[in-house]
């Protein structure tokens, strides 16, 4: 059992007692243990005045800041009281800084200590630095929460600090322990250096494996090649049959400066206006010799959606979708907004099932798949891409995945940038062969599962 004398009185304190300690030590309240318990002066900081005055500000990684320590003004009277002097212990009891301390190593000219302060100052037989590790401990930090006013700023006031038990040794015994933990302590910090790099890989690995597994994949090394499989080049062709189909029908314009990629040596080349030339240093990475280096362009349709218009009062009332509602492989529709669209603005707004949507703004190159069986409409900041004939789409969700976590997509402009629709036109993209298209996907969501695992 363990009592404490309160005058007269003897109280039981076993259930404040946190643990055993030698029979040599003995648990003291840290009012016992301190000369006094002294609240800072309470005064404006000026570039120049009678004395310099330390604020919890001026004290930086364990150093008191002297060169930028303000002054301040106090009567001659009052100097003695706040006067700062080596080995005293200064604790923050207000703010978001409270409960840290600090021991005054030296003091290179008079100073005092800023009212949100308390100095603590010991006898000659206790050992300031065993008190300063101790307001390190956890046994601190539990008995300072506990003490906390929850205001709107916490404060932990004198009292509080003054009723904190304290583990106290033979003072040989504190000196020897001061130094054992200053022995162990370039290890304590390596150790907590090494802890915080683990945590971070730990936070960091799943979607590093991610964007490794998708690197693996467009670049066509995730599953093996099939020579049974139609190369992508037959695909291109289909694909570029199917655009030259709806430019006779007049549903799409004729690309002024269609792009054709070719590879001799596996060296890619861009034939463009009739001028050809080797775009080897402006792909990523090297592709199968079954694959084929495109333009977004050439594969997909795209357009961004309708811009909102106050004095626009024509149309239908709809509801439309905005880069708030996309995020990376879904979307919140849970507060959709409504706009007016003609027939002609719908026709070219809207989304169907299968649309690869990308955020032209905010996010730049955010992506997913509207995989709806209803129609919506799209604002302005939305790439809607449609490819001209059918491709795995997945596949090309990843690589605006990848693009973007690789650093392949970015945007132009000032203020806010955006991700243009002459630049998402122009964006170089691979082409697998379908079937390889599919295969990847499948792989891709497999093993994706087990990041999530992670």
């Amino acid at each position: 059992m363990y009592c404490e004398q309160i005058e007269k009185e003897i109280h039981d304190i076993s259930e404040e007692i946190p643990f055993e300690i030698p029979e040599s030590w003995e648990w003291c309240r840290w009012g016992e243990l301190s000369q006094s318990i002294q609240y800072g002066y309470n005064a404006p900081a000026k570039q120049a005045g009678r004395i310099k005055m330390v604020r919890i500000s001026d004290i930086q990684d364990n150093k008191v800041l002297w060169d930028s320590v303000p002054y301040c003004d106090i009567e001659e009277s009052d100097i003695d009281t706040y006067l700062l002097q080596a080995n005293d212990i200064l604790f923050a009891r207000t703010g978001g800084t409270v409960g840290k301390s600090y021991l005054v190593k030296i003091v290179p000219e008079e100073a005092i200590y800023a009212g949100y302060l308390i100095r603590t100052r010991y006898s000659k037989f206790l050992c300031p630095k065993y008190l300063k590790f101790f307001m390190e401990s956890e046994l601190y930090w539990t008995q300072l929460r506990n003490g906390t006013i929850a205001t709107a700023q916490p404060n932990c006031n004198g009292k509080t600090l003054s009723n904190m038990i304290v583990p106290v040794p033979p003072i040989a015994e504190q000196h020897r322990i001061v130094a054992k933990i200053e022995e162990l302590l370039p290890y304590i910090e390596q150790y907590e250096k090494a802890e915080t790099q683990l945590t971070k890989l730990n936070a960091d690995f799943p979607e590093m494996l991610k964007k490794s597994i998708l690197q693996e994949a467009v670049q066509g090394k995730l599953v093996p090649q099939n020579p049974d499989d139609e190369p992508a080049s037959a695909l291109l062709e289909r694909i570029r049959a199917e655009k030259q189909k709806l430019i006779k029908e007049g549903k799409i314009k004729k690309d002024k400066h269609e792009s054709v990629i070719i590879t001799r040596d596996k060296i890619p080349y861009e034939i463009q206006d009739g001028k050809e030339r080797c775009i080897a240093d402006e792909v990523p990475f090297e592709i199968p010799d079954s694959w084929c280096w495109c333009r977004l362009g050439t594969i997909f349709q795209h357009n961004t959606g309708k811009a909102l218009n106050s004095s626009n009062h024509q149309g239908t009332k709809m509801q439309y979708i905005t880069t708030s509602n996309l995020y990376w492989d879904r979307f919140e529709l849970d507060k959709l907004k409504e706009m007016l669209f003609t027939e002609s603005e719908v026709e070219k707004c809207t989304v169907r099932k299968g649309d690869l949507l990308v955020c032209e703004g905010g996010d730049i190159g955010r992506a997913a798949i509207w995989n709806y069986d209803y129609p919506i409409r799209i604002q302005n900041h939305i790439h809607r891409l449609r490819s001209y004939a059918p491709v795995e789409i997945y596949f090309f969700y990843y690589v605006f995945y990848l693009y973007k976590r690789a650093g392949l997509i970015g945007g132009k402009g000032i203020g806010i940038q955006g991700l243009s629709s002459n630049a998402i036109d122009q964006l170089f993209i691979p082409l697998p062969p379908l079937e390889e298209q599919k295969r990847i996907v499948a792989k891709i969501e497999e093993l994706t599962k087990y990041c999530e695992m992670l």
